[in-house]
């Protein structure tokens, strides 16, 4: 494959927040797995670690537990309680009509250790990474097979409350969620700063 093939399927993918209720096939979710942990890896120890969730119960549970959270954290900012509801049933709307919620993970089990803390965090960040670039594996894929997905962060504000309402293992640490589904909207307008604000050439 050259660049120029792949290149589209990079630039025309978009963050998509609407889908249509028909459902992912099991052997699309299992391509779009797959190419996820083809990611390159820090050691190549594949860090990590992914939940399927589409049963309507537990996309609701997960929702309503976030929210919850998200609620609590916004209120203590001192935010308006009437935006802070309309944030959360937002939130909820967006998580349970999703047909399938993809969970990223990270485990630290296999990861190197260190007596220093220096050390220890580059180690921490480079699973981090290795995470990330599984997730984009995994966008990409689902662009390239007709399908659209959002990525969201919102694991990383209360990742006891996600771990503990799926009953994950003690060592996988949320990192993400994407939603998935086919897409019933084409998604926002793309802008990228132009490579000449972003790039240095030595």
């Amino acid at each position: 494959m050259r660049v120029t093939d792949l290149l589209p399927v990079i630039q025309q993918r978009r963050s998509i927040r609407r889908y249509t209720a028909e459902p992912v096939p099991r052997d699309v979710l299992q391509k779009l797995l797959d190419a996820a942990i083809w990611a390159p890896s820090a050691h190549n120890r594949q860090p990590w670690r992914l939940a399927v969730v589409q049963d309507v119960v537990q996309k609701e549970g997960l929702a309503i537990a976030m929210g919850e959270r998200l609620r609590v954290d916004r209120l203590e900012s001192g935010d308006s309680e009437d935006l802070v509801l309309q944030d959360v049933e937002r939130s909820r709307q967006f998580l349970t009509k999703a047909p399938v919620l993809l969970l990223f993970c990270m485990s630290m089990l296999d990861m190197d250790e260190y007596p220093d803390v220096r050390r220890g965090q580059a180690e921490r960040m480079m699973a981090v990474h290795s995470v990330a670039l599984a997730a984009q594996n995994l966008l990409l894929a689902a662009h390239a097979s007709g399908l659209g997905a959002c990525w969201r962060c919102a694991p990383l504000f209360c990742p006891d409350t996600v771990r503990e309402t799926m009953k994950l293992p003690t060592d996988w640490e949320p990192q993400a969620l994407i939603t998935l589904g086919y897409p019933a909207e084409d998604g926002k307008p793309a802008y990228r700063r132009p490579l000449t604000e972003v790039v240095l050439w030595f």
